[in-house]
């Protein structure tokens, strides 16, 4: 039941196969996480074992959820799982819809319910090596700057989130 997600099949919320919804590109479910401290962010790099974009950086946590789970759930999961976060309070930014070739004839058409958690110190981070293979705080500018300069080592998610999404993030 674990690699099934919410996707839109015929207009109608479906559970799907979640490696077949990005073959297809099927419009489908996730959730982003921002952990904030100040002005910046966490960031993580990819598992280079997972199945799309390895050793990328990415925002603090992404993922679908599972079918009939509900978003902050997931989000509050998955911090846990992948970064060895727990109790962290999260907002709600929002929705947003984007669609991006994520390489290997994958693509993510993903709905996503966006969170931002804000710490004011140091926080316990043990990533999970399978999820995650280093973190890093950047300064959102810093951030913006390494982008323009080696968008190649960014998710397409990440960079769609700062050129489009910022003010959503930032507002939460």
């Amino acid at each position: 039941m674990d690699s099934l997600i919410p996707a839109w099949i015929d207009n109608r919320l479906t559970p799907f196969d979640k490696l077949e919804t990005h073959r297809l590109g099927l419009r489908h479910k996730a959730v982003s996480v921002f952990v904030m401290r100040g002005d910046q962010t966490l960031i993580q790099r990819r598992a280079l074992t997972k199945y799309h974009t390895p050793g990328l950086w990415a925002n603090s946590c992404c993922t679908h959820p599972f079918w009939e789970e509900a978003s902050h759930v997931c989000a509050v999961r998955r911090l846990k799982e992948e970064l060895g976060i727990d109790e962290l309070d999260l907002k709600s930014c929002g929705t947003v819809e984007y669609r991006a070739d994520v390489g290997a004839g994958l693509t993510e058409h993903e709905v996503v319910s966006v969170f931002r958690g804000d710490v004011t110190e140091a926080i316990d981070i043990t990533p999970n090596p399978s999820e995650v293979m280093d973190v890093r705080w950047v300064g959102l500018d810093e951030l913006t700057a390494e982008i323009s300069v080696q968008p190649e080592i960014f998710t397409p998610w990440l960079k769609i989130y700062l050129q489009r999404h910022l003010d959503l993030i930032l507002k939460a």
